[in-house]
């Protein structure tokens, strides 16, 4: 069995409020959600590719290969749209601190 709606819904947050603090691992933990729907997460591999995005800048190097990984599955647009993404949440971190 899975996890509900609710469930799902506070994984998702927790991970989110995770990666507020800046945390490599958390960020690459969004991407695996937002790549795999795991935890009742859709699909989104924009979002995944933002997260994973992040994570690699903060030097995990599993993220740099998951990326890659998604990256094969998406259109230049996604992928810039992604990065867009990325670089507007770290303009958005800089701001918040």
């Amino acid at each position: 069995m899975g996890i509900g709606l609710e469930g799902a819904r506070f994984l998702q947050e927790s991970r989110a409020e995770e990666a507020q603090r800046d945390t490599g691992a958390a960020w690459f933990e969004l991407g695996i959600c937002y790549s795999s729907g795991t935890g009742g997460t859709v699909i989104d591999l924009v979002e995944a590719h933002k997260w994973f995005n992040l994570a690699a800048m903060s030097g995990l190097e599993d993220a740099q290969h998951w990326r890659a990984e998604i990256a094969c599955d998406m259109t230049p647009r996604q992928i810039a749209d992604a990065q867009k993404a990325a670089r507007a949440f770290l303009r958005t971190e800089v701001h918040a601190h």
